[in-house]
């Protein structure tokens, strides 16, 4: 290849950046031009801020199948008053309850007792003994809300922004905005436990329309989380080089004539990154040889929190090795089967919460008690959301329903005000109870970028024409959780 053609493979191509190299914007860089580029031949090169990040990393804790808030951490008096009547016609007005199949008699378990901790005094059920230890780590926004009342959507949109498959996930957006923090591993990471991928799978840590090789990389649970990653032994580390140095040549050539397929810039650099992750990646997830200690604190010696709690160690460990985004799903304990989705709950609330609860808790606050004792809870974001959460009724009388109008989600970790408690729900738990305070995926998203120091107005990708940005055309930061 001459100079000049290199020259203009890399205005072209050199990013993998398709459209937006020609003349998008690449955030704390500029609009692109031939010195930047050749900057930026590597896709994944870090890349800087708009402004001081407050995190390095996010872990993003998503509990599959929508848990009752109500049951968790938003304690209601009145509801454990009205228990087993109708619902007052005046708490569901301005909302469409049809969606739902109706609304059944307002129900509370009697199996749930509540007590405030911490300084905070934040509520807790007897569900979660182990976080409640941690309340003052936690900032609760207990006004959230957001669109659709049927599982796959809305997950699509608490990770995406939108309802359609199409548009990249949170994760493809942060590695596409700051680059990898670690050459050798994938620096957007989704983790899940149980013997079965995700609902709806990879569709929700897709790049969308931004570069193929922004996507997230999924680990199965397990002793080998990453399928066909050691080198065949009758093949030498040599042959492999050369092999890979080969297809880099042959990939190069194909690049310049079709400079915006970011299918094959992504298929180059995962053939480099699994060169590398050969070595890198068995230490990263290996925690074999993690203390007793560390085991029992995740939760690793009893069967129900054993796989959840490998894989929240899991997260610290790539956490350590500068992994910027790590989603974690939650799925069921090993060895129980079901046709649910993990904490899917119309009917047999008690037993499938108690179930769910126990998988999650020790680890969870196993997670909060190791990252601050490492120093890593100040660079580090934990977000503990769903795709919404549950009703104050359900019409089985021994379960909830959907509820998109006001729930429970929480985030620890820097830059937070640490033991603050952010809106409400209305005195059933149904409704955000003031609307000035409702928070939107849109608002949870431009905030988690606020914190790794961007500005989600200015975080953009042109596409077709049009300069996309991770909230679409919503989103505001939530300020007052700020530290």
């Amino acid at each position: 290849m001459s100079n000049d053609q290199r020259r203009a493979f890399l205005r072209t191509a050199g990013l993998g950046l398709g459209g937006a190299a020609l003349g998008g914007f690449l955030p704390g860089i500029g609009h692109i031009n031939a010195a930047s580029a050749a900057e930026l031949i590597d896709p994944l090169a870090p890349k800087g801020t708009h402004f001081p990040a407050k995190i390095k990393s996010v872990i993003w804790l998503h509990q599959n199948g929508a848990p009752s808030t109500l049951d968790l951490y938003d304690y209601k008096p009145t509801l454990q008053k009205l228990a087993g009547q109708p619902v007052p016609e005046s708490f569901t007005k301005g909302i469409k309850t049809s969606t739902q199949g109706g609304v059944g008699k307002l129900y509370v378990s009697n199996q749930r007792t509540w007590k405030q901790y911490g300084e905070s005094g934040a509520w807790f059920s007897n569900l979660l003994p182990n976080l409640a230890q941690h309340a003052d780590k936690l900032t609760f926004i207990k006004s959230s809300t957001t669109v659709g009342a049927t599982h796959d959507i809305s997950i699509l949109k608490l990770n995406t922004g939108d309802l359609n498959p199409g548009r990249p996930s949170l994760g493809a957006w942060i590695n596409y905005a700051l680059g990898s923090a670690n050459p050798d591993l994938p620096s957007y990471v989704v983790l899940y436990n149980g013997d079965r991928e995700p609902q709806a799978g990879s569709v929700n840590w897709a790049s969308g329309f931004l570069p193929a090789v922004y996507q997230g990389t999924a680990f199965r649970p397990g002793d080998s989380p990453i399928l066909y990653l050691n080198r065949p032994e009758v093949r030498s580390a040599l042959q492999q080089r050369t092999s890979l140095d080969l297809l880099k040549r042959l990939n190069l050539i194909g690049a310049e004539h079709y400079p915006h397929d970011t299918e094959l810039r992504a298929r180059l650099q995962s053939y480099e990154l699994a060169d590398r992750m050969q070595a890198a990646a068995p230490v990263a997830v290996d925690i074999s040889k993690e203390s007793a200690a560390t085991k029992e604190l995740y939760g690793l010696n009893d069967k129900i929190s054993q796989s959840y709690g490998e894989v929240l160690l899991r997260s610290r460990r790539l956490v350590e090795r500068g992994v910027r985004f790590i989603q974690v799903v939650s799925g069921f304990p090993e060895g129980v089967e079901s046709d649910r989705q993990s904490w899917d709950a119309h009917s047999e609330l008690d037993e499938n919460h108690g179930l769910m609860a126990k998988m999650v808790d020790k680890p969870i606050a196993g997670l909060l008690h190791d990252l601050k004792e490492r120093g890593l809870l100040d660079t580090t974001l934990v977000v503990w959301t769903s795709e919404f959460s549950r009703t104050s009724w359900g019409e089985s009388g021994t379960g909830r329903d959907h509820n998109p109008w006001g729930y429970t989600q929480w985030l620890a970790g820097g830059g937070l005000k640490a033991g603050l408690t952010y809106g409400e729900t209305d005195d059933i738990g149904l409704q955000v109870a003031d609307k000035e305070k409702s928070v939107d995926t849109y608002d949870l998203h431009a905030t988690v970028l606020h914190l790794l120091g961007l500005d989600h107005l200015k975080t953009t990708f042109i596409n077709n024409g049009r300069s996309e940005r991770p909230t679409v055309v919503y989103g505001k930061v939530i300020k007052d959780i700020l530290a």
